[in-house]
């Protein structure tokens, strides 16, 4: 089954749209990528770490999650973790590379 996916300017429609609206944001990167660039407000849980750390994602069950890493890879397994875990997540077309290049050129790419 694929993996659903939002593309970065639909994302940056629905962060500008009201605070009730707005998808929790799950980063799936490492900490010295997370250090380097995020998205405002983005919860960090390394891939590697989801599962050990599925508590911490109790908070945003029942809220749409977007997924999300470097180019857009990792993120497709971090969400496939949480709809399997029953959670409404899409992973971010590209990552937030392609975001910073489609949505916010201010955003460090690296």
């Amino acid at each position: 089954m694929p993996i659903p996916e939002i593309a970065p300017a639909q994302l940056a429609a629905l962060l500008a749209g009201p605070a009730e609206s707005r998808p929790a944001l799950l980063d799936v990167r490492f900490v010295h990528e997370h250090e380097w660039v995020a998205l405002p407000d983005s919860l960090l849980i390394p891939l590697p770490e989801l599962e050990e750390r599925a508590a911490e994602l109790e908070p945003l069950r029942g809220r749409p999650v977007v997924v999300y890493c470097h180019h857009g890879v990792r993120s497709l397994d971090g969400a496939a973790y949480l709809m399997s875990l029953g959670m409404d997540a899409v992973s971010l077309r590209g990552g937030i590379d392609l975001y910073s290049r489609q949505v916010d050129p201010t955003l460090p790419r690296y």
